[in-house]
């Protein structure tokens, strides 16, 4: 493998890497189990918010982060840093640990971490089994998952870093409710997410994380890198619950993925524009408006001139 890149290139090109599933799936598998770790740790520990938004992670300058986390009158913080390629562990007493990210089992990190935080007295125990994967299995368990390339790590958190300035840029328009931009570790995918205001109707058979995140409508915009079918990273926009017409309508640029129930814009036309962010900019507009539209929402009201 070769040296891992400490400094993220200054180039448009540097700034938005390409990433195909193939090139890197088996790291892509590990790191989303190592995430899923992360974030269930904040979530066992912090105290329910709507939609779950108490669970998620946050990108940094160096990676993600779990931000503060109660423990008692104690806190502590967990970072992934995807330029020196550490998991970094902060108390609010002034102690610090650090494991390595490098090839490794999910169940030899998953060990590790537990047993780093009983060394600063966190004894912390959480659900250990991924969620909203296929064939799940225990984290201690799990030694199918193994690799870790640093180089695909660090492009993945680069695209993330440019897609979470994007996405707040997005964000600012609006003056409703709108959801934090956020790392969902259960599906591997940052999104930001606005509310009309109006209660959605109870979704029939949801399961009660399905029924909280779903509470209200919504028109969500993120970025997922892919996976099966989709072998490429793309761009998203869905509303929900979805108004009769959605798929019918014209949006620029992108498409409506039947197959997903939701518009899509591939990452690469993103990267390959001549201006990334208007693209991109340009895409969670167009979707944003055509949601909101059928949907009647009181954009006067919800959006800022």
């Amino acid at each position: 493998m070769s040296k891992p890149k400490s400094v993220v290139p200054a180039s448009s090109a540097g700034a938005w890497p390409s990433l195909a599933v193939k090139d890197w799936q088996d790291t892509y598998a590990t790191l989303h189990m190592w995430t899923q770790i992360v974030g269930k740790i904040r979530l066992t520990q912090t105290p329910l918010e709507n939609h779950y938004w108490n669970s998620v992670l946050y990108v940094t300058s160096r990676g993600l982060t779990t931000s503060i986390i109660p423990y008692g009158i104690r806190a502590f913080q967990i970072d992934m840093d995807f330029i020196d390629h550490r998991l970094l562990i902060q108390t609010n007493d002034g102690a610090t640990r650090s494991l390595a990210l490098k090839p490794r089992s999910v169940a030899d990190f998953y060990g590790e971490l537990m047993d780093t935080l009983k060394s600063l007295s966190l004894e912390v125990h959480i659900h250990a089994r991924p969620d909203e994967v296929a064939d799940p299995i225990p984290f201690p368990e799990d030694h199918k998952h193994a690799s870790y390339d640093a180089e695909y790590a660090n492009s993945c958190w680069r695209i993330l870093v440019q897609a979470d300035r994007v996405f707040k840029q997005f964000r600012s328009r609006f003056i409703g409710k709108c959801s934090p931009v956020q790392f969902f570790w259960g599906s591997f995918d940052l999104a930001v997410t606005r509310f009309s205001g109006r209660k959605a109707p109870e979704r029939p058979g949801a399961d009660p994380i399905t029924r909280e995140a779903y509470s209200h409508e919504v028109i969500s915009h993120g970025f997922w890198p892919g996976g099966g079918a989709v072998e490429s990273p793309i761009f998203y926009s869905y509303t929900a619950p979805a108004p009769a017409g959605l798929d019918k309508e014209p949006i620029r640029p992108g498409l409506y993925s039947t197959e997903l129930s939701e518009f899509i814009l591939p990452y690469d036309e993103v990267r390959q524009s001549a201006s990334p962010d208007e693209t991109l900019l340009e895409f969670m507009q167009s979707t944003y408006e055509a949601g909101a539209r059928l949907a009647n929402w009181d954009r006067d009201a919800l959006e800022r001139v």
